[in-house]
């Protein structure tokens, strides 16, 4: 499962990021790491952005990026 694909109210665990290179990166830079709680706040009327919490602060995903972080 991904985590655009989690539910709003859900905690879920990253498993791994599938993104490569630049995005990546981009990705880990903002705190997502394998092995991270993130809890799923809201997700926008169309889907676009998903906020969530992880570390400790608010954070809005882009739907494309929410699509390579792979949770359980």
């Amino acid at each position: 499962m991904t985590l655009r694909e989690a539910s709003i109210g859900s905690t879920v665990k990253v498993v791994r990021l599938t993104g490569t290179g630049a995005v990546k990166r981009r990705i880990m830079d903002m705190g997502i790491t394998k092995g991270v709680e993130i809890y799923v706040r809201k997700v926008a009327p169309l889907g676009d952005p998903v906020e969530v919490t992880v570390r400790g602060y608010e954070l809005s995903l882009r739907k494309a990026d929410a699509e390579l972080v792979e949770v359980e």
